[in-house]
Order: C-alpha cells, then structure tokens, then sequence
C-alpha cells in the first residue's frame, strides 16, 4: 500500500547545493516561485526564509511582475565593460594566500605573474577572498601534551571525595597602558598618556574549575616566597577539603627548591604542572584576558591605581561570569564528566 505522505529525504550538502542552484542557474524559476507563492497568501517574510532571500528581494520580484509581467523576471542587460582578469583569478588569489607571509597587494600581484590589472582593481579582486587583518601567534606545545594531559586527568579522577581542583597562572599589571582597537569619533584619535617610566606588579591567580570561585594576590615580584604565600591563601581558603589540587605552567617558581620545601611540609596542597608551551590549557588565560580588555585604554597617575583597577574588576564579578569567561570544560585537563563526582571544598 501507498504511503499517505512522501517526504524529500537530503543532506544537508544537498540542501546546500539546491539552494546555491536556486540563486544561481535556476534563480529565473525562483522569482516566478515567488510569484507563485505570493498570489498562494504566502507573506514576504515566509517566502524569503524558504527560498533564503531577503524579504525586500521578495517584494522587488514581485512588484516587477505586476509591472511587467513575466518578461520582467529574466535579467536584465547589464552596463559597464567585461570584467578584467581570468575566472580563475579569484582561485589562485584564495590559493595563494593560505600561505603565510606579509602579503601585500603589489606582492600578490608580482606573485600571480603581474597580470594586466591596475592596483585599485587588483585590491577589489583580492577583497573577494581575504581580508585585512594581523596574524594570530600561537605557542609551539610541547610534543609530549598529549600524554601529560591524560596524567593530569588520572590524578584528578584520583583525587578524594570533597577535593578542590584549581587553576593557577601569574600575569603582570603594568603602569603603562595596554592599548586596543577601540571606537572613536570620526576624525578624533584618542591619547592616551605614557607614565615616562614603566612600574610592573605581578598577579597571582587561580579559578576553582567546579564553582568560578577566583582567588588572586598581588605582589611587587613574582618570586617562590610569594607563590608559596599564595598556596598558603588557598589552604585558608578551603581548611575542610582533603586535598587542594593546583594545576599550572612550568614556571621556576612552581618547581623551585622554596617551593618544594613548603609543599613537603604542607601535603594537603599539590601542585601539578601541565605540558610546557600551552597557555591555552590553561583556563586562568581567559580571565587575565577578560580583565586586560577591562582596564585597556585607560591611563592611571600610579602603580596603585592601576591596582586597585585589578582588585575592582574581580570584585564586581560573580563566580558564574567566572566560570563562563573560564570555560574550564574547555580544557584538557578535566577528566569527561567533571564535577559529577566532584564537589565544592567548605
């Protein structure tokens, strides 16, 4: 027997291609279904999100058909002279550019054989493809990430019933102030006024990875002592879990013979260290970010000042814009279903 309905079954690939064909080769046929679906009670607005066009498109094509019926539908002539440069232009543009170098327009045009193009429409054919903008650096890793990532994840799955997992990382609050890309008025370019001399503080921080909690200190220099000091902070701040699990870089201060020193005499505390060259790991990264962008563009008369910016932007958040900006799930170094079996020290 007959099904009472058949549906179209695709992919999403071939929902992609009709689509593309419907703006492409067959776009004559879907200005007339426009037409179609009009005079059927069908709205602007539904008829674009079907055929996936604007609804201003939508009622262009119709009024050109009330005007001038279906001859209005076909293109129409158009003005102006044969575009320069071959259709293979724009490939080769897109080829080249997935190479990283300073490319320039000039370099790009002496790279592709200096075709017979002026700048100015060299410059509009290379807009097509790629955009202006700077490179992104990104650390090395180190080739053993993968292995010390899982040690990680084993230690924490180990860990005891009521354990506190954190993330630490160091940062520097400068005098100086960090410039960004910022909004201005139209021919006004903002100032911002150098301190003559630069003075630097040390941010030391870390983020519960189950609550957002952030626990942070600041220091004149990023030394053991202070560091051992801040796992002492980290001790008061959790006396009732039986083990405080502190993930981290490879920083000399992390390994140092003071450091080692103090964990040996205060066992609840651990400090493992991730795989070197990996900032991204890290989840504290983003706060730092978060909190660098909060304070960019702004010029303090002194080191305290500049200070107090760090200490406001950490009280005026709560712990779940923390874990937001954190994304510690984000992060190889929780086990898959972290904070499940995990909860929050007292």
């Amino acid at each position: 027997m007959r099904p009472a309905h058949v549906y179209a079954s695709m992919s999403e690939q071939q929902h992609t291609e009709l689509i593309t064909a419907l703006h492409g080769p067959w776009r004559n046929a879907t200005r007339i279904m426009m037409v179609v679906l009009s005079a059927a009670g069908w709205s602007a607005s539904e008829i674009a999100d079907l055929l996936h066009y604007d609804p201003k498109t939508v009622r262009g094509w119709i009024a050109r058909h009330h005007a001038e019926g279906l001859a209005g539908l076909p293109d129409r002539p158009r003005p102006g002279r044969p575009r320069k440069g071959s259709r293979r232009l724009g490939d080769r543009i897109h080829t080249l550019l997935q190479t990283p170098r300073s490319w320039t327009t000039s370099r790009i045009w002496k790279a592709l054989g200096r075709p017979q193009l002026s700048m100015s429409t060299m410059r509009r054919r290379i807009k097509e493809q790629a955009r202006w903008a700077r490179p992104r650096l990104i650390a090395k890793s180190d080739p053993n990430r993968d292995t010390i990532c899982a040690q990680i994840r084993e230690r924490i799955t180990a860990l005891p019933a009521g354990s506190v997992v954190l993330a630490e990382d160091e940062t520097h609050l400068d005098l100086l102030a960090r410039v960004r890309a910022c909004w201005m008025p139209t021919g006004l370019r903002h100032r911002i006024l150098t301190p003559g001399t630069n003075v630097r503080r040390t941010v030391h921080g870390a983020v519960n990875l189950l609550t957002g909690t952030v626990h942070h200190h600041i220091s004149v220099k990023n030394v053991s002592v202070v560091f051992c000091y801040f796992l002492q902070q980290l001790l008061d701040a959790y006396p009732n879990a039986p083990v405080i699990a502190v993930i981290c870089d490879n920083g000399s201060t992390h390994h140092s013979k003071i450091t080692q020193r103090w964990l040996a005499e205060h066992p609840r505390i651990q400090v493992i260290e991730g795989a070197k060259y990996s900032p991204q790991d890290n989840p504290v990264e983003r706060l730092w970010a978060a909190m660098k962008r909060q304070i960019a563009n702004t010029a303090t008369a002194t080191i305290t000042d500049r200070v107090q910016q760090a200490h406001a932007f950490f009280r005026h958040r709560t712990d779940a814009q923390n874990l937001a900006t954190a994304a510690p799930w984000t992060s190889p170094w929780l086990p898959q279903g972290y904070g499940k079996e995990f909860w929050p020290g007292a």
